[in-house]
């Protein structure tokens, strides 16, 4: 299948639109229900090896994924094994409320922790999504791996 052209002008507004408009996503983490399987599959397949962090209440396997995006692989009772992406906002309060006005059921409403403050959202027809916003002053503007969820503590786990 090839992809739709829309002409020129249509492409360059749409990159024009997106510069101005986009948060990036800042970390990936996989929720599972088989952590050491998914630990495998994916260090088999894409050479992400986990690296297993402590944090305050218990441990994390952190991931790192090129290109400054961090990730993470966490076990939990989940009907079915799901990625979800982490989007840095300027402030979590506003864009939770923005979602919940465009139709998502807020999840998990914000939550501080050691780096930043999330909160978890479900899209009225498609799937999750973490809003971040770190503490990080000179990460407001570009995202530092240093101060994403698993950043952080890899961070700290380094220092201690």
């Amino acid at each position: 299948m090839r992809p739709m052209n829309l002409g020129p002008s249509a492409s360059r507004m749409g990159k024009d639109r997106m510069r101005a408009t986009a948060n990036p996503v800042v970390h990936l983490e996989l929720h599972t229900g088989n952590l050491p399987r998914a630990c495998s599959f994916y260090e088999q397949l894409c050479s992400w090896r986990p690296d297993r962090v402590h944090a305050g209440c218990g441990s994390y396997l952190a991931l790192e994924m090129g290109d400054g995006v961090g990730g993470g692989m966490v076990q939990c009772q989940t009907q079915r094994p799901l990625w979800l992406p982490y989007v840095e906002v300027a402030e979590i309060g506003a864009f939770t409320e923005r979602a919940r006005r465009l139709g998502a059921s807020v999840l998990l409403d914000s939550r501080e922790g050691p780096a930043g403050w999330r909160s978890v959202v479900a899209a009225p027809d498609g799937g999750e999504i973490a809003l971040w916003q770190s503490k990080a002053a000179t990460c407001a503007a570009v995202p530092c791996a240093s101060d994403t969820p698993a950043g952080l503590s890899r961070g700290r786990a380094a220092r201690e």
